[in-house]
């Protein structure tokens, strides 16, 4: 793959979107070429409609390997008609979760292990892993106190889970980043959206000095 794809990872109510929307026009000023941002579950036609029963309030009592195979096929979905093609023609890209937040979801919080999640990842994805990971770190209970403050219309069923499955979940993800010191980069969220956009900005910036290969395609 000759583009760099970067993934960005946090618990409910971190800020994920709303970094990626302050990133795209720095990023995109900064290397004088279009980015493309994507999300998951979602970012194709039929990952977005598998995205939509993963999160229907009414799909609450899934069970938890079900749900770890509708993220596995929304993300193949996503790779293969998306993000490979973009990578390919050495595109920057930028995606609002992938591997790791199964990892730390149905991995740690629904306790399938993250053993059993990564290699049923590993056959998704066909070992791509990002170039670089932002972690975006957040307390659960601080997390949750956002969504129910600036986005209380738009609770999904991850949402409403009880804070235990959070604390796991959190737990997960710190685990991700101890292992994986090398990609993932655990920025402080608890700090104001303007100071974790200049803090993820300079880490990106660091990684990838401007290249010749990222030149639009």
């Amino acid at each position: 793959m000759k583009g760099i794809f970067i993934t960005i990872e946090g618990p409910e109510g971190s800020g994920k979107t709303s970094l990626i929307k302050g990133l795209l026009p720095l990023l995109k000023e900064y290397f004088n070429i279009s980015i493309m941002s994507t999300r998951e579950p979602g970012g194709t036609f039929l990952a977005e409609k598998i995205r939509h029963i993963i999160f229907d309030l009414q799909s609450e009592k899934m069970d938890a390997k079900t749900e770890s195979l509708l993220f596995a096929a929304s993300r193949r979905e996503h790779l293969v008609k998306k993000i490979f093609p973009a990578l390919k023609k050495g595109r920057f890209v930028i995606a609002d979760r992938f591997v790791d937040s199964s990892l730390a979801y149905q991995g740690v919080g629904q306790n399938l292990g993250i053993k059993t999640i990564a290699t049923l990842n590993t056959f998704v994805t066909e070992g791509l892993k990002p170039d670089l990971t932002l972690y975006l770190d957040l307390k659960p209970k601080m997390g949750l106190a956002r969504i129910k403050q600036n986005r209380a219309n738009e609770v999904n069923r991850f949402d409403l889970s009880d804070l235990e499955f959070h604390q796991r979940v959190h737990k997960g993800y710190l685990e991700i980043a101890k292992e994986n010191p090398k990609r993932v980069v655990v920025i402080n969220a608890h700090q104001i959206l303007a100071k974790v956009i200049k803090e993820s900005f300079e880490v990106i910036v660091r990684r990838f000095p401007k290249r010749s290969f990222l030149e639009e395609k």
